[in-house]
């Protein structure tokens, strides 16, 4: 709120328009800020603590929303580990270092809504139960050595990495489509980017993610949102924009509201 009414008034005093730009368009569009352009139609990954979707992007601007999860957010199943585990914030990062130390076939966690009769949403609330018993009972047999834990982190990263690789491969699928995007602060990960190379480049797809750097949060890729949007003519020269936090990514073309 406070961004959107200093934002306001900015473009007000120098006489310029005030654009909308929704959080997760940005997210998508990240790739673009280092190489120009991406053959569309394509299926966008937008995996980050605060969401998780399958985006079919017919065209800039055109989304349809094919999957997202049903509870948390794979970022913050990873924050939410790692702060059980001990390891601090931002937990992907902590947890997918531990994880290099960790032995894969010690701990073994469940893969929710897996079943090809499933649709492409997704769901980390059941994982994360797990690893709270498990980690509870590590307790109580007083076993929860520091290789006990990068066992355990390197087993939850997999099955976060397994369920957002294969709910992405059967939307590049269903979607026909030979192109994906990763994008979002879990894209960053460097297990997630391994597994979603090996996976596509055996199904001739591309795979695109933005730069470590433009993953996360950032300026960037709001500037050039913004910019796409007063290139097609999408702004206020009311200096009237609203706070929207549902504002829906497949209608941010059809209102005037700010969210994401």
């Amino acid at each position: 709120l406070v961004g959107s009414v200093t934002a306001n008034a900015l473009a007000f005093s120098l006489g310029i328009p005030s654009i909308p730009v929704h959080h997760m368009e940005a997210h998508l569009l990240a790739p673009l800020l280092e190489s120009g352009t991406t053959r569309m139609p394509f299926v966008a990954l937008l995996v980050s603590g605060g969401h998780t979707l399958l985006v079919y992007v017919k065209e800039r601007g055109m989304y349809q929303l094919v999957g997202q999860t049903l509870d948390d957010a794979a970022g913050e199943a990873f924050d939410k580990a790692s702060s059980l585990l001990g390891l601090g914030y931002p937990g992907g990062p902590a947890i997918a270092k531990k994880a290099l130390s960790g032995n894969e076939n010690v701990f073994e966690f469940p893969r929710p809504m897996m079943d090809p009769k499933d649709n492409l949403d997704f769901s980390f609330s059941g994982l994360k139960t797990s690893l709270l018993y498990t980690v509870n009972k590590l307790k109580d047999q007083k076993v929860l050595d520091e290789q006990c834990i990068a066992d355990i982190a390197n087993a939850y990263q997999e099955a976060i990495v397994d369920c957002l690789v294969e709910k992405s491969r059967r939307a590049v699928s269903q979607m026909d489509v030979n192109d994906i995007i990763i994008a979002g602060g879990v894209g960053a990960n460097r297990r997630l980017r391994d597994e979603m190379n090996e996976v596509f480049e055996k199904e001739d797809i591309n795979v695109s993610y933005p730069s470590i750097e433009f993953c996360t949060d950032n300026a960037a890729m709001i500037a050039l949102t913004g910019c796409f949007r007063y290139q097609d003519g999408i702004m206020n020269d009311n200096y009237e924009i609203k706070i929207n936090p549902r504002w829906s990514i497949e209608n941010i073309y059809a209102t005037g509201s700010l969210g994401g």
